[in-house]
């Protein structure tokens, strides 16, 4: 039986290594798609004056499911990319673990997503509020 620390860390040697060896620009397309969905999906939140996405997942529980199903939604196709990117990967190197392929698409693709599109939307927020005041008469 495989111990639950084995695993931890073979995860973390594997995820040091992976920058430096093949395929390492997945390392930053991942995170730059889901900095991207985020600022889409943050401008859009400003825009119509909704709750910031993690603020609302954490906090408003009538509304939880219906915004992570959004947020996954928008992340789908960056997950679906990362899962084939990943499998890949460990397919040239001779192994394949699934949890350890979904992690890493968790840390590089949907975690950039979810911390940076409740920043995006305050950002666009105030933005989008100055300019208001600036077209005032």
């Amino acid at each position: 039986m495989i111990e639950i620390q084995e695993v931890a860390q073979r995860f973390w040697t594997d995820l040091i290594s992976r920058p430096s060896g093949p395929m390492a620009f997945r390392f930053y397309l991942q995170p730059v798609m889901g900095l991207v969905v985020a600022w889409l999906d943050g401008v859009k939140d400003a825009r119509t004056g909704r709750t910031p996405f993690f603020w609302t997942i954490l906090h408003e529980p009538a509304e939880r499911v219906g915004r992570i199903l959004e947020g996954l939604k928008s992340t789908s196709r960056i997950i679906g990319l990362g899962v084939v990117m990943e499998a890949i990967y460990q397919y040239k190197m001779g192994t394949f673990h699934v949890l350890e392929a979904l992690n890493v698409v968790f840390f590089l693709a949907v975690l950039p997503y979810l911390l940076f599109r409740g920043p995006v939307a305050r950002i666009a927020k105030y933005w989008i509020a100055k300019k208001k005041n600036n077209n005032l008469p």
